[in-house]
Protein backbone atom coordinates (compact mmCIF):
# COMPACT_ATOMS: atom_id res chain seq x y z
CA UNK A 1 0.00 0.00 0.00
CA UNK A 2 1.29 3.70 -0.81
CA UNK A 3 0.75 6.77 0.37
CA UNK A 4 0.99 10.40 -1.72
CA UNK A 5 0.62 13.31 0.09
CA UNK A 6 1.09 15.64 -2.93
CA UNK A 7 -1.72 18.00 -3.26
CA UNK A 8 -5.05 17.19 -5.77
CA UNK A 9 -5.24 19.55 -8.87
CA UNK A 10 -8.53 20.61 -9.08
CA UNK A 11 -8.87 22.82 -12.54
CA UNK A 12 -11.25 25.47 -10.60
CA UNK A 13 -8.02 26.19 -8.37
CA UNK A 14 -7.29 30.03 -8.12
CA UNK A 15 -5.59 31.22 -10.98
CA UNK A 16 -1.48 32.51 -10.41
CA UNK A 17 -2.50 35.96 -11.35
CA UNK A 18 -4.33 36.04 -8.58
CA UNK A 19 -7.69 36.37 -10.47
CA UNK A 20 -11.08 34.58 -8.92
CA UNK A 21 -11.68 31.24 -9.69
CA UNK A 22 -14.27 29.89 -12.14
CA UNK A 23 -16.43 29.00 -10.01
CA UNK A 24 -18.42 25.64 -10.97
CA UNK A 25 -22.34 25.25 -10.37
CA UNK A 26 -23.37 21.89 -12.13
CA UNK A 27 -25.75 19.84 -10.39
CA UNK A 28 -23.45 17.64 -8.42
CA UNK A 29 -21.24 20.59 -6.69
CA UNK A 30 -24.73 22.12 -5.95
CA UNK A 31 -25.53 18.42 -4.04
CA UNK A 32 -22.01 18.86 -2.39
CA UNK A 33 -22.24 22.43 -1.02
CA UNK A 34 -25.77 21.57 0.40
CA UNK A 35 -24.46 18.58 2.43
CA UNK A 36 -21.51 20.49 3.57
CA UNK A 37 -24.41 23.59 4.22
CA UNK A 38 -26.73 21.39 6.28
CA UNK A 39 -23.86 19.18 8.21
CA UNK A 40 -24.47 15.81 6.53
CA UNK A 41 -21.00 15.82 5.55
CA UNK A 42 -17.72 17.84 7.31
CA UNK A 43 -15.29 16.70 4.58
CA UNK A 44 -15.27 15.59 0.86
CA UNK A 45 -13.71 12.80 0.08
CA UNK A 46 -14.11 10.94 -3.54
CA UNK A 47 -12.85 7.90 -5.33
CA UNK A 48 -11.97 7.24 -8.78
CA UNK A 49 -12.48 3.34 -8.94
CA UNK A 50 -11.11 1.95 -12.55
CA UNK A 51 -11.01 -1.72 -13.34
CA UNK A 52 -7.26 -2.55 -14.15
CA UNK A 53 -8.82 -5.03 -17.86
CA UNK A 54 -7.66 -1.88 -20.17
CA UNK A 55 -6.76 1.40 -21.08
CA UNK A 56 -8.74 4.43 -19.70
CA UNK A 57 -9.73 7.13 -22.74
CA UNK A 58 -11.56 9.60 -23.66
CA UNK A 59 -14.32 8.92 -21.06
CA UNK A 60 -12.51 8.33 -18.01
CA UNK A 61 -11.12 11.41 -18.10
CA UNK A 62 -14.28 13.53 -17.14
CA UNK A 63 -14.52 11.23 -14.42
CA UNK A 64 -11.13 11.91 -13.16
CA UNK A 65 -11.36 15.17 -13.75
CA UNK A 66 -14.62 15.05 -11.64
CA UNK A 67 -13.67 12.93 -8.63
CA UNK A 68 -10.19 14.93 -8.45
CA UNK A 69 -11.74 17.81 -9.07
CA UNK A 70 -14.54 17.93 -6.81
CA UNK A 71 -12.29 16.97 -4.25
CA UNK A 72 -9.88 19.63 -4.82
CA UNK A 73 -12.74 22.24 -4.92
CA UNK A 74 -14.16 21.56 -1.40
CA UNK A 75 -10.91 20.90 0.20
CA UNK A 76 -11.61 17.06 0.60
CA UNK A 77 -9.62 14.23 -1.32
CA UNK A 78 -9.90 11.55 -3.53
CA UNK A 79 -8.48 8.11 -3.47
CA UNK A 80 -7.18 5.81 -6.65
CA UNK A 81 -9.18 2.49 -6.18
CA UNK A 82 -8.45 -0.31 -8.83
CA UNK A 83 -11.05 -2.59 -8.82
CA UNK A 84 -9.52 -6.00 -8.97
CA UNK A 85 -11.96 -8.38 -8.50
CA UNK A 86 -11.69 -10.04 -11.75
CA UNK A 87 -8.21 -11.07 -11.77
CA UNK A 88 -8.91 -13.32 -14.83
CA UNK A 89 -9.03 -10.04 -17.16
CA UNK A 90 -6.73 -8.03 -15.14
CA UNK A 91 -3.14 -7.06 -16.01
CA UNK A 92 -0.13 -5.17 -13.96
CA UNK A 93 0.18 -3.17 -17.36
CA UNK A 94 -3.10 -1.62 -16.82
CA UNK A 95 -2.31 -0.68 -13.34
CA UNK A 96 1.01 0.97 -14.61
CA UNK A 97 -1.29 2.54 -17.34
CA UNK A 98 -3.74 3.92 -15.02
CA UNK A 99 -1.51 5.28 -12.47
CA UNK A 100 0.35 7.90 -15.25
CA UNK A 101 -2.42 8.45 -17.03
CA UNK A 102 -3.95 9.94 -13.79
CA UNK A 103 -0.81 12.02 -13.55
CA UNK A 104 -0.47 13.20 -16.90
CA UNK A 105 -3.98 14.84 -16.43
CA UNK A 106 -2.18 16.49 -13.57
CA UNK A 107 -4.00 14.79 -10.67
CA UNK A 108 -2.64 12.55 -7.63
CA UNK A 109 -4.05 10.98 -4.87
CA UNK A 110 -4.56 10.81 -1.95
CA UNK A 111 -4.45 7.09 -1.40
CA UNK A 112 -3.79 4.22 -3.78
CA UNK A 113 -5.72 1.62 -3.17
CA UNK A 114 -7.25 -1.49 -4.63
CA UNK A 115 -10.24 -3.44 -4.09
CA UNK A 116 -8.37 -6.81 -3.06
CA UNK A 117 -7.33 -4.74 0.03
CA UNK A 118 -10.37 -5.14 1.39
CA UNK A 119 -11.21 -8.91 0.74
CA UNK A 120 -11.09 -10.32 4.22
CA UNK A 121 -13.26 -7.50 5.14
CA UNK A 122 -15.63 -8.05 2.41
CA UNK A 123 -15.87 -12.11 3.32
CA UNK A 124 -16.53 -11.15 6.66
CA UNK A 125 -19.23 -8.86 5.33
CA UNK A 126 -20.83 -11.61 3.33
CA UNK A 127 -20.78 -13.95 6.51
CA UNK A 128 -22.73 -11.17 8.23
CA UNK A 129 -25.32 -11.15 5.92
CA UNK A 130 -25.62 -15.07 6.19
CA UNK A 131 -26.02 -15.03 9.70
CA UNK A 132 -28.95 -12.47 9.42
CA UNK A 133 -30.66 -14.35 6.74
CA UNK A 134 -29.95 -11.55 4.32
CA UNK A 135 -27.62 -13.68 1.50
CA UNK A 136 -28.11 -17.82 0.47
CA UNK A 137 -26.48 -20.10 -1.23
CA UNK A 138 -27.82 -21.02 -4.56
CA UNK A 139 -26.94 -24.28 -6.31
CA UNK A 140 -28.64 -22.96 -9.82
CA UNK A 141 -26.64 -22.68 -12.73
CA UNK A 142 -26.28 -19.05 -14.42
CA UNK A 143 -28.43 -20.28 -17.16
CA UNK A 144 -31.12 -21.48 -14.42
CA UNK A 145 -30.74 -17.85 -12.96
CA UNK A 146 -31.81 -16.17 -16.01
CA UNK A 147 -34.51 -18.06 -16.05
CA UNK A 148 -35.68 -17.89 -12.37
CA UNK A 149 -34.92 -13.69 -13.07
CA UNK A 150 -38.08 -13.20 -14.81
CA UNK A 151 -38.39 -10.49 -17.10
CA UNK A 152 -39.66 -6.51 -16.88
CA UNK A 153 -43.16 -7.20 -17.08
CA UNK A 154 -43.23 -10.66 -15.40
CA UNK A 155 -41.72 -11.21 -11.59
CA UNK A 156 -38.82 -13.79 -10.86
CA UNK A 157 -39.15 -16.91 -8.89
CA UNK A 158 -37.56 -17.90 -5.93
CA UNK A 159 -34.82 -20.06 -6.41
CA UNK A 160 -35.47 -23.53 -4.69
CA UNK A 161 -32.40 -22.79 -2.25
CA UNK A 162 -33.37 -19.78 -0.77
CA UNK A 163 -34.61 -20.91 2.26
CA UNK A 164 -31.95 -22.90 3.38
CA UNK A 165 -30.87 -22.25 7.08
CA UNK A 166 -28.84 -19.43 8.27
CA UNK A 167 -26.44 -22.43 9.72
CA UNK A 168 -26.24 -24.30 6.20
CA UNK A 169 -25.64 -21.34 4.35
CA UNK A 170 -22.64 -20.54 6.49
CA UNK A 171 -20.94 -23.88 6.10
CA UNK A 172 -21.44 -23.78 1.99
CA UNK A 173 -19.99 -20.35 2.08
CA UNK A 174 -17.58 -21.49 4.41
CA UNK A 175 -16.60 -24.40 2.28
CA UNK A 176 -16.48 -22.39 -1.13
CA UNK A 177 -13.91 -20.37 0.86
CA UNK A 178 -12.14 -23.38 1.61
CA UNK A 179 -11.92 -24.29 -2.37
CA UNK A 180 -14.01 -27.25 -2.48
CA UNK A 181 -16.73 -27.01 -5.21
CA UNK A 182 -15.70 -25.94 -8.66
CA UNK A 183 -16.32 -22.68 -10.93
CA UNK A 184 -20.04 -21.97 -11.11
CA UNK A 185 -21.07 -24.86 -8.95
CA UNK A 186 -22.88 -22.01 -6.46
CA UNK A 187 -23.16 -18.56 -5.64
CA UNK A 188 -23.75 -16.52 -2.78
CA UNK A 189 -26.92 -14.04 -3.39
CA UNK A 190 -28.55 -11.97 -1.67
CA UNK A 191 -31.86 -12.53 -0.51
CA UNK A 192 -34.18 -8.94 -1.41
CA UNK A 193 -37.31 -9.32 -3.64
CA UNK A 194 -37.85 -11.19 -7.01
CA UNK A 195 -40.44 -9.08 -7.59
CA UNK A 196 -39.13 -5.96 -7.76
CA UNK A 197 -39.39 -4.32 -10.72
CA UNK A 198 -35.35 -3.40 -10.48
CA UNK A 199 -34.24 -6.03 -11.92
CA UNK A 200 -30.85 -5.47 -10.02
CA UNK A 201 -32.66 -6.30 -6.78
CA UNK A 202 -34.00 -9.93 -8.16
CA UNK A 203 -31.68 -11.86 -5.58
CA UNK A 204 -28.21 -10.81 -6.76
CA UNK A 205 -25.11 -12.66 -6.33
CA UNK A 206 -22.65 -11.18 -4.45
CA UNK A 207 -20.01 -13.80 -4.48
CA UNK A 208 -18.46 -16.13 -7.15
CA UNK A 209 -17.00 -19.61 -7.24
CA UNK A 210 -13.51 -18.70 -9.30
CA UNK A 211 -9.96 -20.85 -9.12
CA UNK A 212 -7.77 -17.98 -10.23
CA UNK A 213 -4.75 -16.74 -9.12
CA UNK A 214 -5.28 -13.11 -8.04
CA UNK A 215 -1.82 -10.57 -8.49
CA UNK A 216 -2.17 -8.89 -5.71
CA UNK A 217 -3.46 -11.98 -3.38
CA UNK A 218 -2.09 -14.95 -5.25
CA UNK A 219 -3.82 -18.35 -4.26
CA UNK A 220 -5.47 -17.18 -1.52
CA UNK A 221 -8.76 -16.73 -2.47
CA UNK A 222 -10.82 -19.28 -4.74
CA UNK A 223 -13.94 -16.66 -4.28
CA UNK A 224 -14.24 -13.51 -5.24
CA UNK A 225 -16.57 -10.45 -4.46
CA UNK A 226 -18.91 -9.65 -7.60
CA UNK A 227 -18.72 -5.68 -8.44
CA UNK A 228 -22.08 -4.12 -6.77
CA UNK A 229 -21.15 -5.65 -3.62
CA UNK A 230 -17.30 -4.87 -3.62
CA UNK A 231 -17.72 -1.79 -4.91
CA UNK A 232 -20.27 -0.33 -2.48
CA UNK A 233 -18.43 -1.94 0.34
CA UNK A 234 -15.15 0.04 -0.56
CA UNK A 235 -16.71 3.04 -0.58
CA UNK A 236 -17.72 2.55 2.72
CA UNK A 237 -14.71 1.42 3.98
CA UNK A 238 -12.52 4.43 2.62
CA UNK A 239 -15.00 6.87 3.97
CA UNK A 240 -15.88 8.60 0.68
CA UNK A 241 -18.88 11.03 1.19
CA UNK A 242 -19.79 11.05 -2.74
CA UNK A 243 -19.33 8.14 -4.72
CA UNK A 244 -19.63 9.49 -8.34
CA UNK A 245 -20.65 7.11 -11.24
CA UNK A 246 -22.17 7.35 -14.94
CA UNK A 247 -25.50 6.63 -15.12
CA UNK A 248 -25.93 3.22 -15.99
CA UNK A 249 -25.34 2.38 -12.23
CA UNK A 250 -28.71 4.97 -11.68
CA UNK A 251 -30.44 1.41 -11.20
CA UNK A 252 -27.46 -0.21 -9.22
CA UNK A 253 -27.80 2.71 -6.60
CA UNK A 254 -30.85 0.36 -4.66
CA UNK A 255 -28.68 -2.29 -4.41
CA UNK A 256 -25.59 0.03 -3.46
CA UNK A 257 -27.39 1.38 -0.46
CA UNK A 258 -28.82 -2.14 0.17
CA UNK A 259 -25.34 -3.24 0.41
CA UNK A 260 -23.72 -0.48 2.67
CA UNK A 261 -27.34 -0.38 4.88
CA UNK A 262 -27.19 -4.32 5.89
CA UNK A 263 -23.63 -4.81 6.30
CA UNK A 264 -23.00 -1.37 8.31
CA UNK A 265 -19.88 -0.87 8.76
CA UNK A 266 -19.81 2.07 10.55
CA UNK A 267 -21.48 0.17 13.57
CA UNK A 268 -19.76 -3.04 12.68
CA UNK A 269 -15.68 -2.56 13.86
CA UNK A 270 -15.19 -6.25 14.14
CA UNK A 271 -15.41 -6.39 10.28
CA UNK A 272 -12.57 -4.34 9.92
CA UNK A 273 -10.19 -6.05 12.26
CA UNK A 274 -8.17 -7.16 9.26
CA UNK A 275 -7.67 -4.10 8.49
CA UNK A 276 -7.02 -2.26 11.49
CA UNK A 277 -4.76 -4.67 12.70
CA UNK A 278 -2.46 -4.24 10.03
CA UNK A 279 -2.68 -0.20 10.61
CA UNK A 280 -4.21 0.71 8.03
CA UNK A 281 -6.33 4.10 8.10
CA UNK A 282 -10.04 3.32 7.89
CA UNK A 283 -12.98 5.99 8.01
CA UNK A 284 -15.96 3.77 7.21
CA UNK A 285 -19.06 5.85 6.50
CA UNK A 286 -22.08 6.01 4.57
CA UNK A 287 -21.73 6.79 1.08
CA UNK A 288 -23.89 9.04 -1.34
CA UNK A 289 -23.83 7.79 -4.94
CA UNK A 290 -24.55 10.77 -7.20
CA UNK A 291 -25.00 9.60 -11.28
CA UNK A 292 -23.69 11.91 -14.02
CA UNK A 293 -23.89 11.38 -18.17
CA UNK A 294 -21.07 9.44 -19.89
CA UNK A 295 -18.61 11.03 -22.12
CA UNK A 296 -19.16 10.24 -25.70
CA UNK A 297 -17.95 11.38 -28.87
CA UNK A 298 -18.99 10.58 -32.47
CA UNK A 299 -16.25 9.22 -34.77
CA UNK A 300 -15.32 7.25 -32.00
CA UNK A 301 -15.71 3.97 -30.10
CA UNK A 302 -14.97 3.74 -26.32
CA UNK A 303 -15.68 0.26 -25.40
CA UNK A 304 -13.20 -1.56 -24.36
CA UNK A 305 -14.36 -4.69 -26.06
CA UNK A 306 -14.13 -2.99 -29.10
CA UNK A 307 -10.71 -1.07 -28.54
CA UNK A 308 -9.70 -4.75 -27.72
CA UNK A 309 -10.64 -6.02 -31.09
CA UNK A 310 -8.63 -3.15 -33.01
CA UNK A 311 -5.57 -3.92 -31.31
CA UNK A 312 -5.84 -7.60 -31.53
CA UNK A 313 -6.46 -7.41 -35.04
CA UNK A 314 -4.13 -5.27 -36.10
CA UNK A 315 -5.65 -2.56 -36.95
CA UNK A 316 -4.29 -0.22 -35.36
CA UNK A 317 -0.58 0.11 -33.90
CA UNK A 318 -2.08 -0.99 -30.11
CA UNK A 319 -3.07 1.22 -27.42
CA UNK A 320 -1.27 4.12 -27.70
CA UNK A 321 -2.02 4.34 -31.66
CA UNK A 322 -2.42 8.52 -31.81
CA UNK A 323 -5.93 7.84 -33.37
CA UNK A 324 -7.03 5.54 -30.45
CA UNK A 325 -9.40 6.95 -28.01
CA UNK A 326 -7.15 5.85 -24.95
CA UNK A 327 -5.37 8.82 -22.83
CA UNK A 328 -1.92 6.80 -23.83
CA UNK A 329 -2.95 7.40 -27.69
CA UNK A 330 -4.90 10.69 -27.52
CA UNK A 331 -1.21 11.77 -25.50
CA UNK A 332 0.94 10.57 -28.38
CA UNK A 333 -1.19 12.39 -30.61
CA UNK A 334 -0.32 15.92 -28.79
CA UNK A 335 -3.35 16.31 -26.77
CA UNK A 336 -2.14 18.14 -23.19
CA UNK A 337 -3.65 17.49 -20.01
CA UNK A 338 -5.25 21.37 -20.17
CA UNK A 339 -6.84 20.91 -23.26
CA UNK A 340 -8.51 18.06 -22.13
CA UNK A 341 -9.56 19.53 -18.60
CA UNK A 342 -11.13 22.22 -20.58
CA UNK A 343 -13.08 19.61 -22.92
CA UNK A 344 -14.47 18.71 -20.02
CA UNK A 345 -15.34 22.08 -18.54
CA UNK A 346 -17.12 22.82 -21.78
CA UNK A 347 -19.24 19.51 -21.72
CA UNK A 348 -20.30 20.15 -18.14
CA UNK A 349 -21.96 17.88 -15.98
CA UNK A 350 -25.42 16.62 -16.40
CA UNK A 351 -27.82 13.59 -16.29
CA UNK A 352 -28.55 13.54 -19.92
CA UNK A 353 -26.44 10.90 -22.07
CA UNK A 354 -26.16 12.22 -25.78
CA UNK A 355 -23.43 11.33 -28.58
CA UNK A 356 -21.50 14.65 -28.97
CA UNK A 357 -19.36 16.05 -31.61
CA UNK A 358 -15.92 15.59 -31.77
CA UNK A 359 -15.23 19.40 -33.19
CA UNK A 360 -15.54 19.77 -29.20
CA UNK A 361 -12.72 17.79 -28.48
CA UNK A 362 -10.59 18.99 -31.24
CA UNK A 363 -11.74 22.68 -30.44
CA UNK A 364 -10.28 22.73 -26.84
CA UNK A 365 -7.13 21.31 -28.48
CA UNK A 366 -6.80 23.89 -30.92
CA UNK A 367 -7.82 26.63 -28.38
CA UNK A 368 -5.56 25.06 -25.83
CA UNK A 369 -2.55 25.09 -28.58
CA UNK A 370 -3.25 28.14 -30.07
CA UNK A 371 -2.47 30.02 -26.72
CA UNK A 372 0.41 27.88 -25.42
CA UNK A 373 2.20 26.15 -28.77
CA UNK A 374 5.25 27.75 -29.88
CA UNK A 375 5.28 28.23 -33.42
CA UNK A 376 8.01 26.57 -36.01
CA UNK A 377 7.98 26.32 -40.08
CA UNK A 378 8.00 23.29 -41.46
CA UNK A 379 7.00 21.62 -45.06
CA UNK A 380 5.03 18.43 -44.93
CA UNK A 381 4.68 18.19 -48.94
CA UNK A 382 7.78 19.46 -50.46
CA UNK A 383 8.36 21.78 -53.35
CA UNK A 384 12.13 23.63 -54.70
CA UNK A 385 12.32 27.42 -54.49
CA UNK A 386 15.35 28.60 -55.79
CA UNK A 387 16.23 32.31 -55.12
CA UNK A 388 18.09 33.27 -58.05
CA UNK A 389 19.22 36.99 -57.06
CA UNK A 390 21.73 35.66 -54.36
CA UNK A 391 24.59 33.83 -53.92
CA UNK A 392 24.91 30.21 -53.90
CA UNK A 393 26.31 30.37 -50.69
CA UNK A 394 24.16 33.27 -49.26
CA UNK A 395 23.25 32.48 -45.51
CA UNK A 396 21.83 34.44 -43.00
CA UNK A 397 19.73 34.06 -39.44
CA UNK A 398 16.46 35.77 -38.86
CA UNK A 399 14.80 37.03 -36.32
CA UNK A 400 11.71 34.86 -35.44
CA UNK A 401 8.92 35.51 -32.64
CA UNK A 402 8.07 32.03 -30.94
CA UNK A 403 4.47 32.57 -30.25
CA UNK A 404 2.74 35.73 -31.54
CA UNK A 405 0.93 36.19 -28.92
CA UNK A 406 3.10 36.14 -25.89
CA UNK A 407 6.59 38.11 -25.97
CA UNK A 408 7.27 36.18 -22.97
CA UNK A 409 7.57 33.06 -25.18
CA UNK A 410 10.99 34.73 -26.68
CA UNK A 411 12.72 34.75 -30.27
CA UNK A 412 14.62 32.09 -31.88
CA UNK A 413 17.12 32.51 -35.51
CA UNK A 414 15.47 30.86 -38.23
CA UNK A 415 18.58 30.43 -40.90
CA UNK A 416 17.43 31.31 -44.92
CA UNK A 417 19.52 30.40 -47.59
CA UNK A 418 19.67 30.53 -51.20
CA UNK A 419 17.61 27.54 -51.92
CA UNK A 420 14.21 26.97 -49.77
CA UNK A 421 11.96 24.04 -49.56
CA UNK A 422 7.69 25.55 -49.94
CA UNK A 423 4.21 23.53 -49.80
CA UNK A 424 3.31 22.05 -52.90
CA UNK A 425 0.37 23.81 -52.66
CA UNK A 426 1.71 27.23 -52.46
CA UNK A 427 2.31 27.07 -56.10
CA UNK A 428 -0.39 26.76 -58.82
CA UNK A 429 0.96 27.00 -62.60
CA UNK A 430 -2.85 27.67 -63.64
CA UNK A 431 -4.24 29.24 -60.36
CA UNK A 432 -7.50 28.48 -59.43
CA UNK A 433 -9.90 31.53 -58.72
CA UNK A 434 -9.12 33.65 -55.52
CA UNK A 435 -5.85 32.47 -55.24
CA UNK A 436 -3.39 34.19 -53.69
CA UNK A 437 -0.30 32.69 -53.37
CA UNK A 438 2.44 31.66 -55.86
CA UNK A 439 2.39 31.30 -59.55
CA UNK A 440 4.25 32.43 -62.67
CA UNK A 441 4.69 35.85 -62.67
CA UNK A 442 3.59 36.41 -59.65
CA UNK A 443 4.30 37.80 -56.15
CA UNK A 444 4.54 36.50 -52.72
CA UNK A 445 5.39 36.91 -49.40
CA UNK A 446 7.87 34.78 -47.86
CA UNK A 447 7.01 34.93 -44.29
CA UNK A 448 9.82 37.30 -42.94
CA UNK A 449 12.17 37.12 -45.43
CA UNK A 450 10.75 39.61 -48.17
CA UNK A 451 8.81 39.61 -51.35
CA UNK A 452 9.81 36.99 -54.47
CA UNK A 453 8.83 37.12 -57.74
CA UNK A 454 8.25 33.54 -59.33
CA UNK A 455 10.34 33.99 -62.97
CA UNK A 456 9.86 30.08 -64.34
CA UNK A 457 8.84 26.71 -63.34
CA UNK A 458 10.92 23.70 -64.05
CA UNK A 459 9.41 20.79 -64.95
CA UNK A 460 10.70 17.01 -65.23
CA UNK A 461 10.65 14.54 -67.83
CA UNK A 462 6.90 13.80 -66.86
CA UNK A 463 5.94 17.68 -66.96
CA UNK A 464 5.59 17.41 -63.46
CA UNK A 465 6.91 20.75 -61.40
CA UNK A 466 9.94 19.99 -59.40
CA UNK A 467 11.55 23.51 -59.21
CA UNK A 468 10.54 27.02 -59.45
CA UNK A 469 12.53 29.99 -59.87
CA UNK A 470 12.32 33.64 -58.25
CA UNK A 471 13.55 36.55 -57.66
CA UNK A 472 14.07 38.09 -54.13
CA UNK A 473 12.83 41.69 -53.79
CA UNK A 474 15.73 43.47 -51.97
CA UNK A 475 13.83 46.40 -51.22
CA UNK A 476 11.55 44.03 -49.31
CA UNK A 477 13.77 42.56 -46.67
CA UNK A 478 13.12 43.58 -43.02
CA UNK A 479 14.08 46.58 -42.10
CA UNK A 480 14.13 48.04 -45.54
CA UNK A 481 11.75 50.52 -47.01
CA UNK A 482 9.70 48.09 -49.38
CA UNK A 483 8.87 45.57 -46.16
CA UNK A 484 5.40 46.85 -46.31
CA UNK A 485 4.52 46.48 -49.90
CA UNK A 486 1.16 44.70 -50.27
CA UNK A 487 0.81 41.71 -51.99
CA UNK A 488 -1.48 39.34 -51.37
CA UNK A 489 -0.74 36.30 -50.29
CA UNK A 490 2.36 35.46 -47.44
CA UNK A 491 3.52 31.34 -47.38
CA UNK A 492 6.06 29.62 -44.87
CA UNK A 493 9.36 28.07 -45.81
CA UNK A 494 12.33 26.48 -44.51
CA UNK A 495 16.09 26.52 -45.79
CA UNK A 496 16.46 23.64 -47.88
CA UNK A 497 20.73 23.95 -47.00
CA UNK A 498 19.52 23.83 -43.39
CA UNK A 499 15.92 21.63 -43.13
CA UNK A 500 16.01 18.18 -41.24
CA UNK A 501 14.27 15.70 -42.95
CA UNK A 502 11.36 14.43 -40.66
CA UNK A 503 9.07 11.95 -40.94
CA UNK A 504 5.87 13.42 -40.43
CA UNK A 505 2.76 10.93 -39.51
CA UNK A 506 -0.82 12.80 -40.74
CA UNK A 507 -3.51 11.12 -38.30
CA UNK A 508 -7.32 12.19 -38.60
CA UNK A 509 -10.65 10.32 -37.35
CA UNK A 510 -10.33 6.90 -37.37
CA UNK A 511 -13.98 6.50 -38.52
CA UNK A 512 -15.73 7.77 -41.51
CA UNK A 513 -19.33 8.10 -40.38
CA UNK A 514 -20.02 9.63 -37.33
CA UNK A 515 -21.66 6.77 -35.20
CA UNK A 516 -19.64 3.27 -36.23
CA UNK A 517 -21.50 1.78 -33.52
CA UNK A 518 -24.75 2.23 -34.70
CA UNK A 519 -27.23 -0.79 -35.77
CA UNK A 520 -26.27 -0.80 -40.25
CA UNK A 521 -29.36 -2.80 -41.18
CA UNK A 522 -26.33 -3.96 -43.91
CA UNK A 523 -24.98 -5.99 -41.12
CA UNK A 524 -21.85 -4.00 -41.44
CA UNK A 525 -19.81 -3.27 -38.03
CA UNK A 526 -17.61 -0.68 -36.69
CA UNK A 527 -14.94 -2.24 -38.44
CA UNK A 528 -16.30 -1.74 -41.56
CA UNK A 529 -16.13 2.33 -41.15
CA UNK A 530 -12.20 2.58 -40.15
CA UNK A 531 -11.11 5.24 -42.47
CA UNK A 532 -8.37 4.16 -44.91
CA UNK A 533 -7.24 7.71 -44.11
CA UNK A 534 -6.31 8.23 -40.85
CA UNK A 535 -2.91 7.84 -40.88
CA UNK A 536 -0.75 9.13 -43.51
CA UNK A 537 3.57 8.97 -43.39
CA UNK A 538 4.96 11.40 -45.44
CA UNK A 539 8.52 12.96 -44.98
CA UNK A 540 8.99 16.78 -45.19
CA UNK A 541 11.53 19.43 -43.54
CA UNK A 542 11.45 21.58 -40.39
CA UNK A 543 13.53 23.93 -39.62
CA UNK A 544 16.68 22.98 -37.21
CA UNK A 545 14.85 24.05 -33.65
CA UNK A 546 11.94 22.00 -34.52
CA UNK A 547 14.20 18.84 -34.62
CA UNK A 548 16.12 19.63 -31.79
CA UNK A 549 12.77 19.34 -29.32
CA UNK A 550 12.47 16.83 -26.91
CA UNK A 551 9.80 14.56 -27.67
CA UNK A 552 6.36 15.37 -26.62
CA UNK A 553 7.12 18.73 -27.56
CA UNK A 554 3.99 20.40 -29.44
CA UNK A 555 4.32 23.07 -31.83
CA UNK A 556 1.86 25.14 -34.84
CA UNK A 557 3.41 24.16 -37.87
CA UNK A 558 2.77 27.88 -39.44
CA UNK A 559 0.23 27.42 -41.77
CA UNK A 560 0.00 23.80 -41.69
CA UNK A 561 -1.60 22.66 -38.54
CA UNK A 562 -0.36 21.35 -34.90
CA UNK A 563 2.16 18.50 -34.71
CA UNK A 564 4.23 16.91 -31.48
CA UNK A 565 7.39 14.80 -31.55
CA UNK A 566 6.72 11.68 -30.78
CA UNK A 567 6.38 10.56 -27.29
CA UNK A 568 8.62 7.11 -28.01
CA UNK A 569 10.05 7.34 -31.94
CA UNK A 570 11.25 11.06 -32.22
CA UNK A 571 15.12 12.13 -31.76
CA UNK A 572 16.82 14.68 -32.47
CA UNK A 573 19.16 12.88 -35.31
CA UNK A 574 15.76 11.72 -36.84
CA UNK A 575 12.71 13.55 -35.74
CA UNK A 576 8.78 12.12 -35.71
CA UNK A 577 5.94 14.67 -35.80
CA UNK A 578 2.62 13.54 -35.73
CA UNK A 579 -0.20 16.08 -36.73
CA UNK A 580 -2.53 16.24 -33.59
CA UNK A 581 -5.01 18.28 -35.01
CA UNK A 582 -5.57 20.74 -38.26
CA UNK A 583 -5.56 24.65 -37.95
CA UNK A 584 -9.08 24.44 -38.49
CA UNK A 585 -11.95 21.87 -38.81
CA UNK A 586 -11.71 20.23 -41.88
CA UNK A 587 -14.49 18.07 -41.81
CA UNK A 588 -17.37 20.89 -41.35
CA UNK A 589 -19.36 21.53 -43.89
Amino acid sequence: MSNSTTPTVGTSEKPANDAPAFVKNDFIRQIVREDLAEGRQSAIRTRFPPEPNGYLHIGHAKAICLDFGVAAEFGGWCNLRLDDTNPAKEDPEYVEAIQDDVRWLGFDWHSLRHASDYFDVLYLAAEKLVKQGDAFICDLSAEEVRAYRGTLTEPGRNSPYRERSAEENMDLFRRMRAGEFADGARTLRAKIDMASGNMNLRDPALYRIKHVEHQNTGDKWPVYPMYDFAHSLSDAIEGVTHSLCTLEFEDHRPLYDWCVDKVDLAHSPELLKPLTDKGFPLEAGKPRQIEFSRLNFNYLVMSKRKLMALVQEHLVDGWDDPRMPTLQGIRRRGYTPSALRLMVDRVGISKQNSLLDISILEGALRDDLDAHAQRRMGVVDPLKLVITNLPEDHEEQLDFHNHPKDESAGTRKVPFAHELWIEREDFAEVPPPGFKRLTVGGDVRLRGAGIAHCDEAVKDADGNVVEIRCTLDLQSRPGMEGANRKVKGTIHWVSAKHAVAAEIRLYDRLFTVADPDEDDASGKTYKDYLNPESRKVVTGYVEPSAAQAAAETGFQFERIGYFVADRYDHTTDKPVFNRSVTLRDTWSK
